[in-house]
């Protein structure tokens, strides 16, 4: 069996807790490998660490510090596929989603790469007489991430090399459930040449996290997962005077026009619900049938739900594979249960699928609702498992009204050949991300993700500029260099 280690100092370390975590391969329903839970203390170290290396990585020109990201950037793009694999392995979605999700996470190296343009400050001459103004942004120190199990590479990559280009020191807590795709990326970190201590994977459940959101050294946190979680994360962490981002659950909803092309509208709908088996942020999980367009849609959704292909690994023509763990596609088959038990309409119920050769895995089959309400639990929480849900609606106007009046706001599209609908839909939708015939509207690394209202906690979206402003603060200076001073004892104004 399999131990699975920290990383700390840029060394791998065996965990010294006698508590531990299961890692399941979804595909088989087995145990391939134990995760250690972190001591407080352990923790601790890790902070200490960090904290030894920040000095002197701080003080590492941005232009050093972006050769680094560039010797990363190779070092990813080499090993995709075994990173690819390794997450597919511990996940469960198949290699060819795992390999996007890795192509996303390297976006954002990409980006991190630019970091002397993007710390670039602001200069103005002759503010005043002889007084001149400048600023600049520096680095925050020690920084955390905790992250989801539903993208061991991408989100971990959606924070750390920003925090790092920037100069602070990073502590990552990645999800217990999918550990090992952390410490591969901390090897090619190493291998680029990054100094030790700068990186640092620390396993663990909520003694860890509890143990980052309280340390007087860790000067910033974030954070991806469900809501109650992200509130939680974001409270106490404030309470304990730290910057956090917290980003937290989503329902995200698409708008079918009358006039949208179907057929396209479908096979969008049908990979943004079911794609890693629904287990994104960024999944649609609710599809908005406006008018007389909700038969024809449903039909043809659960023609295309019904055809799915789903497999494991890299097999050919995979689109869909098992849940993370037994719990979790338990917890989404008992979301179906109470759809049906509530009053909807099963339209493809994929609750006994079960892959030939593979009868032990985690796997639940696409499952199609029609003719969901708001009041129903379906429609409610994130059920972050293959179930699309139609809500009928009348008429664009009370497509706006259902969007808004949902507590989740991460994502939303609307699919339409109207222009004037489009652009009304994206000023008026109150969502933090919205697609216009984009089914994922996920913004490429240059630019910013997060949403708005229980989705979002904290002032700060991930990555893009809104990244290099989470992990670095803003000092200006304002200087003049005069021959003779003299006393003022009125409020200081430029002259």
């Amino acid at each position: 069996m399999q131990s699975i280690a920290h990383f700390i100092g840029g060394e791998h370390h065996a965990g010294q807790s006698d508590r531990h975590s299961e890692v399941f391969n979804p595909a088989l329903g087995e145990v391939i490998a134990h995760v250690p839970l972190a001591t407080t203390d352990e923790v601790n170290a890790a902070v200490a660490c960090a904290r030894r290396a920040f000095p002197a990585w701080a003080e590492t020109p941005p232009l050093k510090r972006a050769r680094v990201m560039f010797k990363f950037k190779a070092l990813l793009e080499e090993n995709q596929q075994k990173i690819a694999e390794l997450i597919s392995r511990e996940h469960g979605k198949v290699v060819s989603d795992a390999m996007g999700e890795v192509t996303r996470g390297l976006e954002v190296v990409e980006f991190a790469c630019g970091i002397p343009q993007l710390l670039k400050g602001e200069f103005t001459e002759q503010v005043g007489g002889g007084i001149d103004s400048h600023s600049m942004r520096q680095p925050l120190g020690v920084v955390a991430g905790i992250t989801p199990f539903n993208f061991p590479a991408m989100v971990p990559m959606w924070m750390f090399p920003v925090a790092i280009a920037c100069g602070n020191t990073f502590i990552l807590k990645p999800s217990e459930r999918d550990p090992s795709t952390a410490l591969l990326l901390a090897d090619l970190l190493k291998q680029a040449g990054l100094p030790d201590g700068v990186f640092n994977v620390v396993h663990g459940d909520k003694v860890a996290v509890d143990a980052l959101l309280t340390h007087p050294d860790v000067a910033a946190l974030s954070f991806v997962g469900s809501t109650p979680i992200a509130r939680y994360i974001y409270e106490t962490g404030a309470h304990h005077g730290k910057r956090v981002q917290a980003l937290g659950g989503a329902k995200n909803h698409l708008v079918v026009m009358p006039d949208a092309d179907l057929d396209g509208t479908v096979e969008a709908l049908i990979g943004a619900a079911y794609g890693s088996a629904g287990e994104r942020c960024m999944a649609i999980s609710v599809a908005v049938a406006v008018g007389d367009v909700a038969d024809a849609l449903v039909a043809k959704l659960a023609e295309r739900a019904r055809s799915l292909k789903i497999g494991v690994g890299s097999e050919a023509e995979a689109e869909m594979g098992p849940l993370v763990t037994r719990t979790h596609r338990d917890k989404v088959a008992g979301y179906v249960d109470a759809g049906v038990a509530q009053g909807a309409k099963l339209v493809v119920d994929g609750r006994a699928y079960r892959h030939p050769g593979y009868e032990n895995g985690f796997f639940i089959g696409p499952c199609l609702f029609d003719h969901v309400s708001p009041e129903m639990t379906i429609y409610q929480e994130e059920i972050f498992g293959p179930v699309l849900a139609v809500v009928r609606v009348p008429d664009f106007e009370s497509a706006v009204q259902l969007i808004n009046a949902h507590p989740y706001a991460n994502g939303t599209a609307i699919f339409t050949r109207s222009g004037a609908a489009a652009r009304e839909f994206g000023h008026r939708i109150q969502v933090g991300m919205v697609g216009v015939n984009v089914p994922i509207p996920v913004p490429m690394a240059f630019h910013s993700f997060g949403g708005w209202k229980a989705s979002l906690f904290g002032d700060h979206s991930m990555h893009g500029p809104e990244g290099v402003r989470f992990y670095t603060r803003i000092k200006t200076i304002t200087s003049r260099w005069p021959e003779k001073l003299t006393a003022e004892f009125v409020m200081p104004t430029m002259k």
